[in-house]
């Protein structure tokens, strides 16, 4: 049998693989709208081309929203190995459908193609519900801290090598985004065993199961849970903010191209990296204090960026963008520990599954609205997402005082 430790190791890798293929797009998307050819693909059916990458970028997370409703909790009925390798083997084709749709130039097949390539990219609650699956052999906090930890990693590799790729054509990085995920499946085959013991039995036909256990529906059994819904997905508004629009605010106020922004990218993710690698070897920051007032503490501070971005000179907002990385990663790490401690007995696929559906949720939004704040400046968006996470900070300390720290205590004031 597998070793816990190197079950670890096996699910970061693959994480940090499959992130590597979902990250290699975001940064070179601004410099193919904005700076692209003026054709039928950047001005489809007369919009504006910014309009037109706040659509596209809207299409990826919203196929993760309704993918991610019923992956996790598909992987509690099914196995947590099934599920990856069904996913990420959708997952190849459509990226490599993407590149052909751009290559193309068909505005409305690459749009189709991001979302389809979003419904199977929901699979990060499957590798969180696996580590889920070891506590108590691995500690919650420092397992989610490494995940988190391999995630940036992804994120900080794929946009460099989508920055560096780009010169050699458009379609390029859409087809290393598919092919990188090649070694993720060979990974998983061989190497990841079935972490969750025993699948509940199935009952009835696969989307049947999957209505019926979609992890919205927890929203209505748990009023905590709800509670905490609206809370994360204003922080998370706040947080796709920086994610989706930083590059274009770099490309507008610090004159940066794909490859520069590509460098950013890689500073950003390499102090989250670091970050998440710290929480994930010593407990000083995991075990002090209430989760909740220290994850308020890291929306704070997020806050603060966001509204210096709202504020500062380019080079100035340069800096900022990479030191947010920072609360960003520890509050990542905190978090989804505690929700994972706290509701367990909803199912760690499908409780899980919710944290990436709010997450997903706050890119649709954020990419539709800061799609339309950005033909005024991408500098209201900011100060929009800023807001939100402020309400967040304050929101989280009320929760704090109004939770017990016992998790007993916990699961009866959930449901009462």
């Amino acid at each position: 049998m597998t070793r816990p430790r190197t079950l670890l190791w096996v699910v970061c890798a693959i994480s940090m693989m499959s992130t590597i293929g979902m990250a290699m797009p975001y940064p070179i998307l601004a410099p193919i709208f904005v700076q692209g050819a003026a054709d039928g693909f950047t001005h489809f059916m007369g919009l504006p081309p910014k309009l037109l990458m706040g659509i596209a970028l809207a299409a990826n997370p919203l196929g993760i929203l309704i993918g991610s409703l019923f992956i996790g909790p598909l992987s509690d009925r099914h196995g947590r190995r099934r599920t990856l390798l069904w996913t990420l083997s959708l997952t190849v084709l459509s990226s490599l459908l993407g590149a052909w749709a751009l290559d193309q130039r068909w505005y409305a097949l690459f749009v189709g193609a991001r979302f389809l390539t979003g419904l199977t990219e929901g699979n990060l609650a499957v590798a969180r519900a696996v580590l889920a699956d070891l506590h108590p052999v691995l500690d919650r906090t420092r397992s989610f801290a490494w995940l988190n930890a391999s995630n940036y990693a992804g994120w900080l590799l794929g946009p460099l090598l989508g920055g560096l790729t780009l010169p050699l054509g458009e379609p390029v990085p859409f087809v290393l985004a598919g092919l990188a995920l090649l070694p993720c499946l060979l990974v998983i085959w061989r190497a990841l065993p079935e972490t969750h013991g025993r699948p509940a039995a199935a009952t009835g036909g696969l989307l049947q199961q999957a209505m019926q256990h979609q992890a919205l529906g927890l929203l209505r059994q748990d009023r905590l849970l709800a509670r905490l819904f609206a809370l994360q997905l204003a922080y998370t508004l706040g947080l796709t903010t920086c994610y989706e629009f930083y590059p274009l605010w770099l490309l507008e106020n610090a004159d940066l191209g794909s490859l520069g922004i590509a460098w950013v990218t890689a500073g950003l993710c390499l102090v989250m990296s670091l970050a998440s690698m710290l929480v994930g070897r010593f407990d000083a920051f995991s075990a002090r204090g209430h989760a909740l007032r220290r994850a308020s503490a890291c929306a704070l501070v997020a806050a603060t960026g966001l509204f210096g971005l709202a504020l500062l000179p380019g080079t100035a907002g340069l800096l900022v963008i990479i030191a947010m990385g920072l609360p960003l990663a520890l509050y990542n790490a905190v978090l989804p520990a505690w929700v994972s401690e706290r509701f367990a007995h909803h199912g760690q696929g499908r409780v899980m599954g919710l944290l990436t559906v709010i997450f997903y949720l706050a890119n649709v939004v954020t990419a539709l609205v800061g799609g339309a704040l950005s033909l005024l400046d991408t500098r209201w968006i900011m100060a929009v997402g800023g807001g939100c996470s402020l309400w967040a900070a304050w929101s989280l300390l009320r929760l704090a005082r109004d939770v017990p720290t016992s998790p007993t205590l916990a699961a009866v004031a959930s449901n009462a």
